[in-house]
């Protein structure tokens, strides 16, 4: 059965969360696939600072891109597969837990080793 839905309305800027409710980021842009022989079929969820660079657009875009990769250490949005969405409400709930998409939680990795375990009283986790 094929469900229709308009994906910009019940996807973009929502809250992905994995199946445990960890905050994974915002819904920034979609991905399509598009045979020809029909409507376009929604294949993937782009998570990430990359993927709302895409949608800033111009310099802004620019510059928001490569701040995103200094803090991702990857080039372009992390793509969860439509397959990947266990609930779609008003957070997206994914069906597995934060362990399966690392380069979303890369940049408060990058975050945590190198600004909070400098600060008085933060952590010194090796990741």
């Amino acid at each position: 059965m094929t469900e229709f839905l308009d994906a910009g309305l019940r996807l973009l800027d929502r809250q992905a969360v994995d199946s445990e409710g960890t905050e994974l980021g915002k819904i920034d842009d979609l991905l399509f696939a598009d045979d020809g022989d029909g409507p376009p079929v929604l294949t993937a969820v782009l998570i990430g600072r990359r993927a709302f660079a895409g949608r800033l657009g111009g310099r802004a875009g620019l510059w928001w891109a490569g701040i995103a990769e200094r803090l991702s250490g990857r080039r372009g949005p992390v793509e969860v597969p439509v397959a990947a969405i266990d609930e779609m409400g008003t957070v997206v709930r994914l069906a597995s837990t934060a362990e399966a998409f690392p380069d979303l939680t890369a940049p408060e990795r990058w975050l945590r080793q190198h600004l909070v375990s400098r600060l008085p009283g933060g952590t010194r986790e090796s990741d």
